[in-house]
């Protein structure tokens, strides 16, 4: 089921905020509301993360509490610094800070090894040598009970001596692991003696070579929340079958202010990969250009497309907060973006297709400075100077020999008007003696019909964008769709485990003959615009002075909003 945006649903906005509001009355806490937002550094963020950051810290803000930024680094295997620092640029750009509460779990390796002992020294964790087959086959399933481990009744001391030997390097990768004492016949198969940590002889990009043993991340995480006073352990859905493990590691270490763990359905879009995982494989595999691709929805591709944090975060804070896992559909990101920029987006005109259009009776030496308002939404933003003359560029789409039903640009004996300029009549075109195709339109201007003067209430059905011929600039223009192809439902479990199929072919368009208008000479990477009848565009990071590269964020088109005032006439 794809959900709607429902600011009606108290629960769904406000759950989480309930459950603090409780704990303040009575004063659990010391009404204390500390949060944390704990990525692991083994990928960059995406759009459900930003719902994450966006769920903490604003919690954090409305609460007058705390949130800290942590990493979960207990894995050198699949982590790099080169995550960390995205992930810490991408918190920032959205606009949040951590102020100097900035923490690592391998801030607590010598502290969790200490708790470690502990659990071992109360009989509550063991030495295992089973390998990692041998420990899935003795878990057992959802409806067959696991069993004991033979390792499991060795003595404290014996536990103590190899739980060492562990960390001093003497065992080989696998050979071993630390095992919490639980109960192999429970339900929740979590609490069949997990696995606490285990031997992994790589580097770390902060310890180094100190530890060749690391916790697991069940293990680490709810120490972690306690290490830093947290109260209030907000995660998604999955891992609602691990607190009864984070509630039993803590009550069994510690007595006194422990904090608790909450969770709220994760962010699913339609068309969009949501796993890290397969996001790696697009990557690490060619499939795109890198992890800032503006067809990604990680926050560093939605950056380099033109998204902006307000948006993103207007998006976050309106889909609310539930507790059941639904679909939201990508249309009503798009619809948020759409309505940021429409406020603050410069209108400029660029000609994606060009076709040249010649005004015959304009006087051949003559360029007018004609008047283009910046945002019609925005009165201070003011105006810019755009040049007219003789020949212009119009989109080859804005023409038709032979014209359908309700097609109201230029043909044959028809008038239209260009943009902030004159209405033009359509006198005849050329075509490509090779390719067949019109290459020309010729047209005359009403002199009396400039935009602004006198004449200007003469009205016609038709409005174009245009560029001067002489005077605008070559740009590369990148028109982005949606990365994955939309699914059949019936076939839906089977898409996503084959998501490579589902890869659109179409995703990317490069236009490479496009024009704009001189204005933009000097266009800023990153400036958003409104490309009259086009679209909003952006800047990107490849661009230079004299080769203007634009990716198109969105199109004008708001589908959900029309979805949305179809439903209102309904009367949902």
């Amino acid at each position: 089921m794809h959900s709607q945006e429902n600011n009606n649903s108290k629960e769904s906005v406000n759950f989480i905020q309930s459950i603090i509001d409780r704990d303040r009355e009575n004063n659990k806490y010391g009404g204390r509301v500390h949060l944390r937002f704990p990525p692991e550094p083994n990928g960059y963020l995406h759009i459900g993360h930003a719902k994450s950051i966006c769920l903490n810290f604003g919690l954090a803000e409305k609460n007058n509490g705390l949130c800290n930024l942590r990493f979960d680094d207990t894995n050198p295997s699949k982590e790099d610094i080169e995550y960390i620092d995205s992930i810490i640029r991408d918190v920032r750009w959205l606009g949040f800070n951590w102020e100097d509460r900035l923490y690592y779990a391998s801030d607590y390796f010598d502290k969790m090894y200490e708790d470690a002992v502990s659990l071992i020294k109360q009989g509550k964790a063991y030495v295992c040598d089973l390998n990692p087959e041998e420990i899935r086959e003795y878990r057992g399933t959802f409806t067959k009970p696991g069993k004991e481990s033979p390792y499991r009744n060795r003595s404290i001391e014996e536990n103590l001596s190899l739980f060492k030997q562990m960390k001093d390097g003497i065992f080989e990768d696998g050979s071993r692991v630390l095992r919490a004492k639980i109960d192999m016949s429970s339900a929740n198969l979590n609490m069949r003696d997990p696995v606490l940590y285990r031997i992994v002889k790589k580097s770390h990009h902060r310890t180094g070579d100190k530890w060749c043993i690391y916790p697991m991340y069940d293990y680490a995480h709810p120490l972690e929340d306690y290490y830093e006073r947290i109260t209030h352990s907000v995660c998604t859905l999955e891992f609602e079958d691990h607190r009864p493990l984070y509630d039993w590691l803590l009550s069994n270490l510690y007595s006194s202010e422990l904090p608790q763990q909450i969770e709220f359905a994760r962010l699913d879009l339609t068309n969009t990969i949501m796993s890290k995982r397969k996001l790696r494989i697009l990557v690490e595999e060619g499939y795109v250009s890198g992890w800032d691709d503006p067809r990604l929805p990680t926050i560093s591709g939605l950056r380099r497309r033109g998204y902006t944090p307000q948006a993103i975060r207007n998006f976050c804070n309106r889909i609310g907060v539930a507790k059941t896992n639904s679909v939201v559909d990508i249309r009503f990101l798009e619809h948020c973006i759409r309505e940021d920029l429409n406020k603050n987006a410069q209108r400029v005109m660029a000609v994606l297709n060009p076709l040249k259009l010649i005004i015959d009776n304009y006087p051949d030496n003559l360029t007018e400075e004609l008047e283009g308002e910046n945002n019609p939404e925005d009165p201070s933003a003011g105006s810019r100077k755009v040049p007219f003359s003789k020949t212009l560029y119009i989109e080859k789409e804005d023409f038709h020999e032979d014209p359908p039903k309700k097609y109201f640009r230029l043909a044959p004996g028809r008038e239209v008007r260009l943009k902030n300029a004159y209405i033009v009549k359509s006198q005849g075109f050329v075509r490509d003696e090779k390719t067949g195709e019109i290459s020309e339109v010729h047209c005359t201007y009403d002199p009396e019909s400039k935009s602004g003067g006198a004449g200007a209430k003469r009205k016609v059905k038709g409005t174009l964008h245009w560029v001067s011929a002489g005077h605008a600039l070559k740009a590369e223009v990148r028109l982005y769709d949606y990365l994955l192809l939309s699914e059949d439902k019936k076939q839906e479990e089977e898409a996503k485990a084959n998501f490579i199929d589902r890869i659109n072919p179409n995703s990317l368009e490069v236009l490479t003959e496009c024009l704009v208008e001189p204005s933009l000479a000097n266009a800023v990477k990153g400036n958003k615009y409104q490309f009259m009848r086009k679209g909003y565009f952006c800047v990107d990071l490849e661009s230079k002075t004299g080769n203007l590269v634009f990716n198109r964020i969105v199109s004008l088109r708001d589908s959900w909003e029309k979805i949305m005032k179809i439903n209102q006439g309904k009367g949902k």
